[in-house]
């Protein structure tokens, strides 16, 4: 990650008026198999970080239940499959961001915050 994705991503915090959050590269996201092959659009929500993750999970188009939909992907690998959400990835537990061409949404969701609390 370069010092200009470090400053991206605080950017986006700053104008969403959120606390930015940094992650390792070393620890993972649940992403799905779609994101790498652009499918729009693209969503992100981040639950509290648990073991070796970041608390990120990314897919493309609509949501799945399989057991398989996501994979476990190092933060550091996400420039190969989807550079986009780079930005994106300092925002705390609760918030989430749909991409799509020409949109862009990004919201805090209180049920996921929530969530949170619940499980400590």
């Amino acid at each position: 990650m370069t010092q200009t994705d470090i400053e991206r991503q605080q950017s986006v915090c700053e104008r969403f008026g959120a606390t930015p959050m940094p992650y390792s590269l070393h620890l993972k996201v649940g992403i799905a198999r779609n994101v790498r092959e652009g499918v729009e659009p693209i969503n992100g929500l981040r639950v509290k970080p648990v073991g070796d993750t970041t608390g990120w999970y990314i897919w493309a188009g609509e949501w799945s239940d399989d057991p398989d939909f996501f994979v476990p992907l190092h933060a550091e690998n996400l420039a190969s499959w989807c550079p986009r959400v780079i930005p994106y990835l300092q925002l705390p537990t609760g918030w989430r961001f749909l991409l799509a061409p020409s949109c862009e949404d990004v919201w805090f969701d209180e049920e996921l915050a929530s969530s949170e609390n619940d499980e400590t």
